[in-house]
Order: C-alpha cells, then sequence, then structure tokens
C-alpha cells in the first residue's frame, strides 16, 4: 500500500511574513504547500495491518520551499525559511 492509495494530493499556497537575515527587510513571501487529505473511502483489499494503518492516518501538510529570495531589489539573495517545520498536521 502507498500513500498516493490513502491521500488526496494538491498543492497550496500560504503566505508568511520573514525578515532577509543579511539586509534584515521583512517581506511576505509565498510559500508552497503539498496538502494530503485522507480519503473518504479507504482502498479495498487491505489485509488487518493496512487497515490498522490506514484508520491512524491523518491529514497533514508538507513544506515543498525550502528556500526563498529576498524581495529587496539590492540584496536578492536566498536564505533558508528560518522555521525548522516542515510538516503540519491539520
Amino acid at each position: 500500500m502507498h500513500e498516493r492509495d490513502i491521500f488526496d494530493e494538491r498543492q497550496e499556497v500560504k503566505t508568511a511574513n520573514y525578515p532577509c537575515p543579511f539586509c534584515r527587510e521583512r517581506n511576505d513571501y509565498e510559500i508552497r504547500w503539498l496538502k494530503r487529505v485522507k480519503k473518504r473511502n479507504g482502498p479495498r483489499n487491505l489485509n488487518a495491518q493496512e487497515r490498522a494503518q490506514y484508520e491512524k492516518s491523518r491529514d497533514y501538510m508538507v513544506r515543498v520551499d525550502d528556500q526563498l529570495m529576498c524581495k529587496n531589489i539590492r540584496c536578492r539573495k536566498r536564505f533558508e525559511i528560518p522555521s525548522s517545520q516542515t510538516v503540519v498536521f491539520i
């Protein structure tokens, strides 16, 4: 059983406010997330272990972007997103 059997995937964009570590200017950045929502009807022909795994699974989001580019025209340097959180359970 694969994750694509359990979840529907779609991309979502969320806005977050981060400061650039180089020029220290704060801006709003659009960050891409992959949202995985549990399917209403589970896959057919599951054994007991796979059925238990399906029942325990929850909706979650995975961050796609790891780096941002500063919006300041004079800076334009790339920096990592300061948050270490890459997975969010919904």
